[in-house]
């Protein structure tokens, strides 16, 4: 199904901006001598390799403010190698319809014992690691990874790097401190071939925030005037202004927050799709506040029916951190935001659109963010053994390039596919690709920007790429474009289920000296705009810890249009006993049908209200204008049929839901 193209490439593509060879081979150079960086017991050695992948690109421009105390203790996990070939193999069978493997999946247990890394093989890299003198080393219950503690001094002596303090920009624009390794990490020759790579030595924050800012203030009208400021639905308030912003006189307020129910009208999901008996997980980072009292309020206000205790379950996957100080404190508080409704924003959509299924949140623990959603998306595959948690993963986070290996998210979306698992990414919440989402066993999903009209009509649905203007003394200027993410793939060629349907004006790519066609990202949409976001609601936590009010905003971004579209599969999978699985190889073939909706370029023939958004508030005033077509700066455009802001296109109601059902027939 897939095609991987050379280390070189995939690494320089990863490490970013033409880079990544050169600082790879500055580093295999520097870490050959040994003695040159000083690392202890490096003179008599034995031979090491260097992994690719395996440094942060952000350290290339961060700056280092100091050393990481030697005596705090780091758990990383070194990531094994399965055979990638036979379970890509099986995966591309279980997941093609008209195969005779067809939806015949492996368990967790039967999936490592056939194509995951022997115990022979994890028991080697474990004692490698105990000789080491690090400790509590053990192997995750799928032989995905072996897990290891030690002080700092330790581990940078096992992995021939330094880990220092450096100073970053966070998602919110702050200064922070975060620690990383200095340069790639080093492993015994002898096992390297057995190793995907390894986490838990940096966390440094990712580039952009997990989802994007709503922009739209909530209350309907601002402190100062008596005009609104966010409309109910779609083209409830038009204003107009002057002067013109790119063609532009007129233009609809954004909305205050659809409801669940505008949702569900606009996606086509009737009272009869409420996906039960199915199962959907949550993969977050942080434990929510009340959670299942926030879901009940969300549902009461939705006019929804109340959850049973039954269907909502929230577990911990991972080991926290023993590097948890006043320091990383003070970087996770910088980074986070006002108010960070992340898992619950995850938990409602998929509640709006599958009010009856049941959901499991897992909350990942580890030592930086990428490790903790990685743990908890295993811990969904791994399951009880002879079954998954759940046949739906909803991954509403995006792991920027260069950030973990490649390989390890291969690996894991592998095992899904083979497991009948879909894992459902976000496509990322600024133009480019991640590494979650690139990957050809994951299903991407991109953003949207849509408008529901009165009668929950769609009024239009566009890529979202949206290009701010911004209103100063009479003048406007342009602040750039924000969207969803997507792209072509310089790391793994085109899947065969692309092949056709995807055009060869975004398939091909230059990876080195030549064009090929990669994997394009992403698969589907849903809504994700800031301009266009749902109402979602969040249960405030008080000085004393106690759960608060029940309060609600606006929220967005492909974290929004994720969980959208898994609860829309919960919805087909209703009343079957095997699930769909990794539904690419489906999606595809449904392209060009009623099944989707092709959600089109804005042009000049749209109507000037369904082409922008006005802003206003605070005394400030803005422009969004949809459907920014900026190739060169975002590499992504919107056109008929498939497209690299919205993939395939948009569920289109009970025919998208019927194709699903229909793909084994």
């Amino acid at each position: 199904m897939e095609g991987t193209f050379s280390q070189e490439s995939a690494g320089s593509r990863a490490l970013g901006r033409g880079r990544g060879a050169a600082v790879r081979a500055a580093c295999a150079a520097t870490l050959a001598a040994g003695s040159v960086l000083g690392m202890p017991g490096s003179a008599h050695a034995a031979p090491t390799t260097v992994l690719p992948e395996s440094v942060s690109p952000a350290v290339l421009t961060a700056s280092r403010i100091g050393v990481v105390p030697a005596s705090q203790q780091l758990t990383v996990q070194v990531w094994l190698a399965p055979d990638m070939a036979g379970a890509a193999a099986f995966a591309d069978a279980v997941a093609t319809p008209g195969t005779a493997e067809f939806r015949h999946y492996l368990g967790p247990d039967a999936y490592t014992a056939r194509f995951g890394p022997s115990a022979a093989r994890a028991a080697a890299v474990t004692r490698w690691l105990e000789s080491s003198g690090l400790t509590q080393v053990h192997a995750d219950s799928g032989r995905d990874y072996v897990a290891a503690t030690g002080p700092v001094a330790k581990v940078q002596s096992v992995f021939r790097v330094r880990i220092g303090q450096y100073r970053v920009t966070g998602p919110n624009g702050k200064a922070t401190m975060a620690r990383s390794n200095d340069r790639a990490v080093s492993v015994p020759s002898s096992l390297a071939s057995d190793v995907l790579g390894v986490t838990g030595l940096s966390d440094l924050p990712p580039a952009v925030p997990r989802a994007a800012a709503p922009v739209a203030s909530g209350p309907r009208r601002s402190k100062t005037s008596k005009a609104p400021t966010c409309s109910a639905y779609w083209g409830q308030h038009v204003q107009t202004f002057h002067p013109a912003y790119q063609g532009l006189t007129r233009a609809a307020l954004p909305v205050c927050g659809y409801s669940a129910d505008q949702m569900r009208v606009a996606y086509g999901a009737t009272s009869k799709d409420t996906g039960k008996g199915q199962t959907v997980a949550l993969t977050e980072d942080e434990a929510p506040t009340a959670m299942f009292q926030t879901l009940t309020d969300f549902a009461k206000a939705n006019h929804l029916p109340a959850p049973k205790p039954s269907q909502f379950k929230q577990v911990r996957s991972g080991t926290a951190c023993a590097a948890a100080s006043a320091a990383s404190a003070s970087r996770r508080a910088a980074q986070s935001p006002a108010v960070d409704d992340e898992a619950e924003m995850d938990s409602e959509a998929v509640y709006a659109m599958a009010p009856d299924a049941d959901q499991v949140m897992v909350v990942g623990q580890g030592c930086d963010e990428d490790q903790a959603l990685l743990n908890a998306s295993l811990a969904v595959l791994n399951g009880n053994g002879g079954r998954p948690g759940a046949s739906i993963v909803s991954n509403s986070w995006q792991i920027p390039l260069g950030d973990v290996p490649a390989g390890t998210v291969h690996a894991m979306d592998v095992r899904a596919a083979a497991e009948g698992v879909g894992m459902y990414f976000a496509s990322g919440d600024t133009p480019g690709l991640t590494v979650t989402g690139s990957d050809p066993y994951a299903v991407a999903v991109g953003g949207t920007s849509l408008g529901i009209g009165k009668s929950g009509n769609r009024v239009f649905e566009t890529g979202w790429s949206d290009d701010y203007g911004a209103l100063e003394s009479g003048k406007w200027s342009d602040a750039g474009v924000s969207g969803g993410g997507g792209g072509t793939s310089a790391v793994y060629g085109q899947p065969s289920y692309q092949k056709g349907v995807v055009p060869a004006s975004m398939s091909r790519v230059k990876v080195g000296n030549r064009v090929v066609s990669g994997r394009t990202v992403p698969d589907i949409a849903a809504d994700g705009d800031p301009d266009t976001g749902m109402l979602t609601g969040y249960t405030e936590s008080t000085s004393n810890g106690k759960p608060g009010p029940y309060r609600t905003m606006p929220n967005a971004g492909t974290s929004l249009a994720t969980p959208l579209i898994a609860g829309l599969v919960a919805d087909a999978q209703q009343g079957r006993t095997t699930p769909f699985g990794f539904i690419d190889p489906l999606l595809y073939r449904l392209s060009g049908t009623s099944a989707l909706h092709d959600a089109l370029p804005a042009t000049a023939s749209t109507p000037q209200e369904d082409r922008g958004a006005y802003l206003t508030g605070d005394g400030s005033v803005g422009l969004d204008v949809f459907d920014s077509q900026e190739r060169a700066y975002t590499g992504q455009v919107t056109a008929k049929g498939y497209d690299t802001m919205t993939g395939v296109g948009t569920p289109n109601g009970a025919a998208f839901l019927a194709g699903l059902r229909a793909g084994d027939r």
